[in-house]
């Protein structure tokens, strides 16, 4: 499983308690990985447990954390790091992500903040990220957010992410939809920021659905198909970027798992395309 991230061409599927019936029915080829919130397992006995293992045992599976709160004012959850690395070594998890965000200040605010984009903030957010990576002996990734209210902004947003992983030399979790979400709530071009960004840093991507609120507004809500323009996004980031592992994130209003297992045979269907066009390309 070290070496995972080599394998380019791979599928996963987001492994939630309440698809755990659902996802018993996977069959062998369906999915290539599967990913967790390592917060929602750590410490988890009886049933879960031995769900969770049999799942471990037959796919890689992927950690994409929700509380390690790398933006926020609150010292780094040490505990929870030690855990997380020991969860990591407990499944033979080949990867570790969080969000490029914040989520705590005294409590948990159960929802993920937008960082003001400062080089104060980037620089901030770097040393927390050294500090976990030291910790975990190994790079995490982050993944791009979602977000709906502006922050203090003396860089943009592209500037902001591009700073915070040359400073800490992490990782990139390149989140498909989040870039469409942000360019419509936001007013910009969602192919030039998605061509703009570090994507020799990409390990591997998102893609899920959202809520359209307006025209102007979209919620990233993971509830709900993946659209045209997103899958359109998806494959332009192969092109440029070259195929990525790529996880489909379902959260809630779990469909059918046939109709899940579609979405992924769609992503699929357009890394194979795009790994054509790289061979024709290179004259193979």
């Amino acid at each position: 499983m070290n070496n995972w991230h080599l394998k380019t061409a791979q599928t996963g599927l987001g492994l939630r308690r309440g698809m755990l019936d659902s996802l018993a029915d996977l069959k062998d080829g369906d999915v290539d990985f599967m990913e967790v919130a390592p917060e929602n397992w750590i410490g988890v006995g009886g049933k879960f447990a031995r769900q969770l293992r049999s799942f471990s045992e037959r796919f890689p599976i992927t950690l994409h954390g929700l509380s390690l709160n790398i933006g926020g004012p609150e010292p780094i959850d040490i505990e929870l790091v030690k855990k997380i690395k020991q969860f990591i070594r407990e499944h033979q998890c080949p990867l570790y992500s969080e969000h490029l965000s914040y989520c705590g200040d005294s409590g948990h605010l159960y929802d993920l903040m937008p960082i003001p984009f400062t080089i104060e903030a980037a620089r901030y957010v770097a040393d927390r990220v050294l500090q976990v990576q030291d910790i975990l002996g190994q790079k995490i990734s982050l993944e791009n957010v979602s977000y709906y209210a502006p922050t203090a902004q003396d860089m943009s947003e592209l500037e902001f992410i591009s700073e915070v992983l040359e400073l800490s030399d992490c990782d990139l979790l390149l989140d498909v939809n989040n870039i469409y979400v942000n360019s419509v709530n936001h007013r910009y071009d969602a192919v030039e920021f998605l061509k703009a960004l570090p994507g020799h840093r990409a390990r591997y991507m998102h893609v899920a659905g959202h809520r359209k609120e307006a025209e102007d507004l979209c919620v990233d809500t993971h509830g709900s198909a993946v659209i045209d323009p997103v899958w359109d996004l998806l494959r332009i980031a192969y092109e440029t970027f070259g195929v990525k592992p790529t996880l489909l994130e379902r959260d809630f209003n779990y469909p059918p798992l046939v109709e899940l297992l579609d979405e992924v045979n769609h992503i699929k269907e357009i890394q194979a395309i795009c790994a054509r066009h790289d061979l024709s390309v290179a004259g193979l």
